[in-house]
């Protein structure tokens, strides 16, 4: 049904102007940041860069990756992100599936014994110290094996099976299907939405994470991107204090050539760390939009 009303009209014309402000507000930061990665850093120095590069250069991306240690880094983060994901995404589906389970035995303890911990914890030493006798110290799987369970992403996941009704899985079972052929068959086509946005969610975590490498790594050749980043963040943070302190002493740094600025390396360190997430996220975000049972029996 069209609604031709004034009241409509008027509605549509300021939900569209509020929803375009929006994404203005929204889009603009990063547009910015973008304009100033790509912008000579000198001329950046002048300000004035707002939705483009004045001077278009990929000088900061260069002096960004120069370095070997950022290659190998992001080789890490994205095996890091990979295994993960895909380990992690399947330890939370099978246990949200077994838990969604009305004929588990002790369901409820499990579930109770699940939540414990994220009430309870030993704090930092103690962590340090397990994955110190756990061998996990400057060890890859220290980035997988601590996160491959999440109560909230398995909780996430059992409140999204436990709708499904009896009766489809009932009359899976009276054509001869068991519990693996149910749950390859039947349950996984029907979670993709849910499947799709908690790896998502674990792709960003593994992505970002630099903590993990700056407590329990030490190895270079272990280095993430993220930390690895930071370090270059920080070197940018004493190159501009020492540009500062050479002005205050006089010296004339007009002629000197300066491959980069602080700022420009920033803005080149945001793109590269957020494009492949902003890149990701359009070929999942059809799955969120969904039904929750799409195709599924209804009692």
């Amino acid at each position: 049904m069209i609604y031709k009303t004034r009241a409509y009209k008027a509605f549509t014309i300021c939900n569209t102007i509020f929803m375009v402000l929006l994404i203005f507000v929204m889009a603009y930061p990063y547009v910015n940041v973008m304009a100033k990665a790509f912008n000579d850093p000198t001329d950046t120095m002048y300000g004035g860069i707002t939705l483009y590069p004045r001077v278009p250069t990929l000088a900061n991306f260069r002096a960004l990756l120069s370095d070997k240690l950022l290659i190998q880094s992001a080789f890490v983060t994205i095996q890091r992100v990979v295994v993960g994901t895909v380990l992690s995404v399947f330890i939370q589906f099978l246990s949200g599936y077994a838990l969604a389970q009305r004929e588990l035995v002790g369901r409820k303890t499990i579930l109770i014994f699940f939540m414990i911990p994220n009430y309870i914890g030993g704090g930092m030493i103690p962590t340090y110290l397990l994955f110190k006798t756990l061998g996990l110290l400057n060890n890859f799987w220290v980035y997988i094996l601590p996160g491959m369970f999440s109560f909230f992403n398995m909780i996430m996941i059992r409140t999204y099976i436990n709708p499904r009704p009896d009766s489809l899985n009932e009359s899976a079972r009276l054509d001869g299907a068991n519990h693996f052929h149910i749950f390859v068959r039947l349950t996984i086509p029907l979670s993709i939405p849910i499947l799709a946005t908690v790896t998502l969610w674990r792709a960003v975590d593994h992505w970002n994470d630099w903590t993990t490498t700056l407590l329990y790594v030490t190895r270079p050749s272990l280095y993430t991107l993220q930390y690895v980043l930071m370090q270059v963040i920080q070197q940018a943070d004493r190159i501009k204090a020492m540009i500062r302190s050479a002005i205050e002493e006089g010296l004339d740094l007009s002629n000197q050539d300066i491959a980069t600025t602080p700022e420009a390396l920033r803005a080149a360190q945001v793109v590269f760390t957020t494009l492949p997430i902003i890149l990701l996220y359009p070929f999942l975000q059809k799955y969120f939009i969904k039904g929750i049972m799409l195709g599924a029996i209804k009692e």
